[in-house]
This record gives structure tokens, sequence and C-alpha cells, in this order.
């Protein structure tokens, strides 16, 4: 089994497009915890617009490839499109931040929400 740590956000319909994350995602991991929703301003963009982020782990028998897949399979279910990020739109992202002991993204690892999200999941 394969641990991995992700982290969801979303700038737009928030509040629904995370609960439909959660709910896709107990579907196919059935072994996921989240931690509580944070409300945090806009890294990268001009737009005011607030992010809902959520950081959560699971166990997994698949492949790194294979949860990237199923995870981007989930954000556009949820109606992410490639032209959204140019308006400034999230629907839905769902990065994988660790697969066992590896960091994929070392830089997220070290923002304010994910790392109290880790303190949560301890």
């Amino acid at each position: 089994m394969h641990k991995c740590i992700i982290c969801i956000g979303s700038n737009y319909n928030r509040k629904e497009n995370l609960f439909f994350a959660r709910q896709k995602l107990a579907d196919l991991f059935p072994s996921i915890r989240f931690t509580s929703e944070q409300e945090t301003q806009p890294l990268f963009f001009r737009s005011p617009a607030l992010f809902s982020n959520q950081v959560a782990q699971f166990f997994s028998e698949a492949g790194e490839e294979m949860v990237k897949k199923e995870l981007k399979a989930i954000e556009k279910s949820a109606g992410r499109r490639p032209e959204d990020k140019k308006e400034e739109i999230v629907c839905l992202d769902i990065d994988l931040l660790t697969f066992d002991d590896r960091v994929l993204k070392p830089e997220d690892l070290k923002r304010e929400y994910i790392v109290k999200g880790l303190e949560e999941l301890k």
C-alpha cells in the first residue's frame, strides 16, 4: 500500500466543489482522512477570490501515475477546463504532494495551510 498526501483547492463554488471532491475521493480511497477546510488568499492570481483548501491522506494499491490520473479525472468531472486558469477560475485542483516518502511538490509543503493540515493529520 502506498501512502498519499494530497491538497484540494477551489476558488469557484468552493464549498460545493470541495464537498464533491471529498465524496469522489472517499469512493476511490476508503481509507482517506481529511483535515478541516481552510480559507486562503490567492497566491498567484490578481483576482481577489478566496480559496478553500483541504489536505487529505489515504492509502492506495495503485501506482503514482494511476493515482494522478484518478485525481485529474475528479478535477475534470467537477468541471475543470484547461482555459479556466487564464480566467483565474479554479473549480477544483487536486495535487498529489507526497507518494510514500517521496515529496513531489516541495514548494507546496512550505505553504502555511498545508503545514497546518499536515499537523492536523498527525
